[in-house]
């Protein structure tokens, strides 16, 4: 399983020509950062009298990024799972109309499948800026730039993770499907990218 791989061996594996992993792992893995560096703001909040009102709060968001976090490193695996059996269908035999109608009904159906987990790791990235965007008003001001920095993460991998999205739906025979999924990637982008940079410039304001 890669997320238990050590950072060295991921990095050795992503640069290398192997198939998995590539840039859906990496999107993955870069929102498991940012939701970690929420969760160390977190950390630091609880237990000081200045932030005590907000600590039901921050605990709430520490189990919540947390979970998160988790939710990200297992999209990890299921994106090098799910590329698996489309690298599979590429390479399926077309040489008469049954093998070339099978090839193509393998094809859409393993195309869904690698659109759907990079779907749902920016579903997470926009959960976690949601997460960040409170973190950015109650969490201590002392490391308030941590949060900056792991809403930069969250909003490279939303953008990184879309275009797994985009470039899978790209080659779907199902072009009502390829709309919806592409329809509700444009969404995400709009309203994570939106967080992101609001709370990206609003913390800069305040140290600037």
């Amino acid at each position: 399983m890669m997320k238990q791989e050590s950072i060295e061996n991921f990095l050795s594996d992503l640069a290398s020509k192997a198939p998995v992993p590539g840039g859906g792992g990496a999107s993955a893995l870069g929102g498991a950062v940012g939701s970690a560096l929420g969760s160390m703001v977190g950390n630091l909040t609880l237990g000081k009298k200045k932030y005590s009102e907000y600590e039901p709060d921050i605990l709430v968001i520490l189990d919540k990024l947390s979970q998160n976090q988790q939710e990200l490193l297992e999209l990890m695996d299921k994106d090098a799972e799910a590329f698996e059996p489309l690298s599979r269908a590429y390479s399926l035999p077309k040489n008469t109309e049954e093998e070339l109608a099978h090839k193509e009904a393998v094809l859409e159906e393993a195309l869904l499948s690698a659109s759907l987990v990079p779907l749902e790791i920016m579903r997470k990235t926009v959960e976690a800026l949601l997460l960040q965007e409170e973190l950015s008003k109650k969490g201590t001001r002392m490391a308030i730039s941590d949060v900056a920095v792991g809403v930069q993460f969250l909003r490279a991998a939303l953008l990184g993770a879309s275009m797994n999205v985009y470039i899978n739906t790209k080659s779907m025979k199902n072009r009502a499907e390829a709309d919806r999924l592409n329809d509700e990637a444009d969404r995400l982008i709009e309203t994570g990218r939106t967080l992101a940079d609001t709370i990206f410039e609003q913390i800069c304001h305040t140290l600037r």
